[in-house]
């Protein structure tokens, strides 16, 4: 029997070499795991790295604060100040005063401190976990309008206040409140943010705001007072001038707070809210100088900056402003609107007041306004904005209002960019369209300067349909306005200063918007440039050429209605004038190459104001603006020619055009064909009816009629326009003359193909004869057919072929005699 040892033995071995395997599997498995695992984290650190650098990348310094906050004069960021462009006046100070901002230190050791009750109250109202924390919280990192920490609330107003909120930004704040709570200490982050918060009313810091509301130095205050501007700063609208019963109530919350927290014993509790705090009156407010110019300067600075950093003081920013042009400009319009409400002269004086003429007689409208707004298209720049001015007191509202016809002339650079000229003529009739003019009247056939420049709405109309709605949109959004939405004056007068400029808007592009800026400069306490906008930028909007044709057209003092002297400031300039349907907003938009000047004048109720109103004050800002200033005109640009035409028609003059014209054509759109409007006509001065072969040629006299079309019969005979007649002079028969005279066919025959004239041709000092053809009763030109040197008598005098003719000719036989003497007759004749 065979041993079972090596039996086990292989059993033992193959079980050992499974069980070596199996180990062999898991240890590999163990360490590929192991390596997998470290990659990831590898990976993980260097994305948190990367992220880290990312998220730190430009991080602002936390030594800013002290060199902000700590100035070495003991003198804060002093109030943010605008000027006018010469840096020589104040156009508004952020500040409640003159008086400068003062830093004062929270430690005892300076005979000089806050009180200790203040910085409590602050961490009461505003930081409650102060020392428990390190410097930031992140239970609200999700909500990034929210800064729960004294540190954070620094960071925010002075280091990050440029980034917008963000998970990003959020993270940012709370690392930069680490570090400065870690740098610089709790002690220093509760003075920091004392001498720095918002009190309202543009006090920043405690000392502004502590003589601001109670008269005092911040140095003074007690627990109640330290109570209420710290519960200010929390909500700086919620101040003891703007909301004083509220301020006084979250004041004794806060004392309560204060309490809870253990800052104040309950004897210091009850004399606290024992106390009755007085504010002092509010200062008086200076009248601001161009108050409407600033509140549009700051709409613009708020695209570039936040509103709370420009306030937080600190910056020094060069307006656009001229002060001199802002200054004459809104005397004149206090005048302009008292006299227009019927109103007295204001008592001001008024250097400039001798360019404005008087309103149009009988104009009084109580509750009218009216403002204004004066630019440099050469760059782009705001020289002068006059608020809505009622009653003789300006106002610093400057509204958009609705622009009526103030934007048509896109309309017509429309149809200019598609074919159409200054000279192209439209039917201003009726029927053409259901669009009214304002004056109630028709005015016949004209050119479109003619309607552009007198501002009728209803060619308008006609070329607006023609040129298509979406054609028109599309040009005047190249110029950043828009039909039926409100026109504000700012972008009247960027968008007019296109065509002064020649087709091209210099300007800055703000919130995706190409405009005329009031900013030249803004500059940091420490001479850093924050903006720049003293070179404007450059964009082409329309070519030269086109540009020139609506210059051309509005600065036509000859094509404007009763020619009113009311445009005529001394120097070439265009002026585009509008209006609303119900006479309640009226607009003069005028300018020459240097200035650009934008007049609306408004009334709720009185439906009686129109362009010659605002024309009145345009004509005296335009005055005041273009003073010292050379008289430019436009010159003729490439691509535009200059032709006489016939008016209204556009086309080549005849010599019966009785109105020539200089007309201005972009070059390959001249007309080529010449005047068929007007036709002179053979008239019988006794029955005025038109002249046959027949009349006698004592009575024939040539009139010019203008031509008109059925359509615009109506309107011609309601004009009192002549109209040429329609029928003939009664046809009598010649007299008899048997040495000339035509036998066939007879007066009045009907004749077809070839046609044997005969006749005869004959009588004493005969020399030769001729026989001619004409079209119509009487003819203007004639045909010769036939002649002979030799007498015909009862013969045949010449054939005449009427293949293709048809209607009413004449035919003409003359005999010239020895002495040139001409003997002729005259028959009528119908050709089928």
């Amino acid at each position: 029997m065979p041993s079972t040892l090596p039996i086990l033995r292989a059993r033992r071995e193959r079980r050992l070499a499974k069980q070596h395997a199996s180990d062999s599997r898991k240890r590999s498995l163990f360490v590929s795991a192991g390596m997998i695992i470290s990659l990831l984290i590898a990976a993980l650190i260097i994305v948190a790295a990367f992220a880290y650098v990312n998220l730190t990348r430009d991080l602002p310094s936390p030594q800013i604060l002290p060199n902000l906050l700590n100035p070495p004069n003991g003198l804060l960021l002093q109030p943010t100040k605008i000027y006018d462009r010469t840096r020589q006046h104040i156009l508004f100070t952020f500040a409640p005063d003159d008086s400068p901002r003062r830093y004062i230190p929270l430690s005892d050791t300076n005979p000089q401190h806050l009180p200790k009750s203040l910085a409590d109250a602050i961490v009461a109202t505003s930081d409650p976990n102060f020392y428990d924390h390190a410097g930031y919280d992140l239970a609200t990192i999700t909500n990034y309008e929210l800064h729960n920490t004294l540190a954070q609330k620094l960071v925010s107003d002075l280091l990050l206040f440029n980034e917008p909120p963000s998970l990003r930004r959020a993270l940012r704040e709370r690392i930069l409140a680490a570090q400065i709570t870690s740098q610089f200490g709790r002690a220093q982050i509760v003075e920091w943010y004392l001498n720095s918060a918002h009190f309202g009313r543009y006090a920043f810091g405690v000392e502004s705001a502590a003589q601001l509301y109670f008269g005092k130095s911040a140095t003074q205050l007690t627990t109640a007072e330290s109570a209420i501007l710290a519960a200010v700063s929390d909500s700086p609208s919620l101040n003891p001038y703007d909301a004083p019963q509220t301020a006084l109530e979250r004041g004794r919350e806060t004392i309560q707070k204060m309490s809870a927290l253990g800052f104040l014993s309950d004897e210091a509790t009850a004399n606290a809210l024992g106390e009755s705090p007085r504010f002092q009156p509010p200062p008086l407010s200076d009248v601001q100088p161009a108050a409407a110019f600033v509140n549009l300067l700051l709409a613009q600075l708020d695209s570039q900056f936040p509103r709370a950093r420009i306030e937080r003081g600190g910056l020094t920013i060069i307006s656009t402003l001229d002060f001199n042009v802002q200054t004459q400009s809104s005397c004149v319009a206090a005048f302009y609107a008292a006299r227009l409400a019927g109103l007295p002269d204001p008592s001001i004086q008024c250097d400039s007041l001798r360019f404005l003429s008087a309103l149009p007689p009988s104009i009084t409208i109580p509750d009218s306004s009216a403002s204004a707004i004066v630019t440099d298209p050469t760059t782009g720049q705001v020289l002068a904005v006059v608020g809505e001015t009622f009653e003789g007191r300006e106002t610093p509202l400057v509204g958009a209002h609705r622009p009526g016809s103030a934007l048509d002339a896109f309309i017509y650079l429309t149809g200019f960019t598609r074919g159409l000229s200054p000279a192209s003529l439209v039917w201003d009739i009726p029927g053409k369209t259901d669009v009214p003019n304002f004056d109630g009247a028709y005015h016949g056939p004209i050119r479109l300067r003619t309607a552009l420049v007198n501002d009728y709405p209803a060619p308008a109309a006609q070329v607006l349909s023609q040129m298509g709605v979406e054609n028109v949109d599309n040009i005047m959004s190249s110029f950043g306005v828009a039909r039926n939405v409100d026109l504000s004056l700012l972008n009247a007068a960027s968008a007019y200063g296109v065509f002064a400029e020649q087709g091209v808007h210099f300007g800055q592009s703000i919130n995706d918007e190409f405009t005329s800026v009031t900013i030249l400069k803004v500059e940091g306490n420490d001479d850093s440039v924050w903006l720049d906008w003293t070179t404007p930028q450059a964009k082409p909007v329309v070519t030269p050429a086109l540009a020139y044709l609506v210059n051309h057209s509005l600065s036509d003092e000859s094509a404007r209605e009763n020619n009113s002297s009311a445009f005529n400031v001394g120097r070439p300039s265009a002026v585009k004038l509008g209006q609303t349907e119900d006479a309640l907003d009226a607009w003069t938009i005028g300018y020459s190459p240097t200035r650009v000047v934008a007049v609306w004048a408004g009334s709720r109720e009185s439906s009686n104001l129109s362009p010659r109103i605002s024309s009145v004050l345009w004509n005296a800002l335009m005055q005041i603006a273009s003073q010292n200033l050379p008289a430019e005109d436009w010159s003729l640009p490439a691509g535009v020619s200059v032709i006489n035409v016939c008016d209204p028609s556009g086309m080549l003059p005849t010599t019966d055009c009785p109105n020539v014209v200089n007309e201005v054509f972009l070059q390959g759109n001249e007309p080529v064909q010449a005047d068929n409007m007007y036709r002179k006509y053979a008239i019988n001065r006794e029955t005025g009816l038109l002249a046959t072969v027949f009349t006698l040629p004592q009575l024939i006299e040539e009139r010019v009629y203008l031509v008109v079309p059925s359509d615009a019969r109506s309107w011609a005979e309601s004009a009192g326009v002549a109209i040429p007649p329609s029928t003939y002079d009664v046809i009598q028969a010649p007299p008899t003359n048997p040495d000339v005279s035509i036998t066939f066919p007879e007066l009045f025959a009907e004749v077809g193909g070839v046609v044997q004239i005969n006749g005869t041709a004959a009588g004493a000092d005969f020399a030769s004869y001729r026989v001619l053809i004409g079209q119509g009763l009487n003819p203007q030109e004639w045909v010769q057919i036939g002649e002979g040197n030799a007498p015909v008598t009862n013969g045949l005098l010449a054939e005449w072929n009427t293949e293709g003719l048809s209607g009413l000719y004449a035919m003409q036989l003359q005999v010239v005699r020895a002495d040139q003497r001409v003997d002729s007759v005259v028959v009528q004749v119908t050709v089928r």
